[in-house]
């Protein structure tokens, strides 16, 4: 075989190797940012006070659009604790 194309043939397969190894170690970089996410995700939940129900709740109104507000957990629907926190405000 001519040497040039030996040589090139060469820098095609050590190309080939280094491709790959990219690749695999995106795979693992791509698999530790998920876990990551996840471990934050579980972390926030359990931060949360709130009961199993009331998560999985929230988690489908988040998922259907119900969940516009941002509010977690009940609204409140006493007239009156409106007018004291608008109160307060003013000061």
């Amino acid at each position: 075989m001519n040497a040039k194309i030996e040589r090139v043939s060469k820098d095609i397969q050590k190309t080939k190797d280094k491709i790959s190894e990219f690749q695999t170690r995106l795979r693992e970089l791509e698999k530790q940012k998920t876990e990551l996410e996840n471990i934050e995700i579980v972390d926030a939940v359990r931060g949360m006070d709130i009961s199993l129900a009331d998560l999985a709740a929230m988690l489908k109104a988040t998922k259907t659009g119900g969940a516009t507000s941002g509010q977690v957990g009940p609204k409140s629907t006493d007239p009156a604790e409106t007018e004291t926190e608008d109160n307060e405000d003013e000061d």
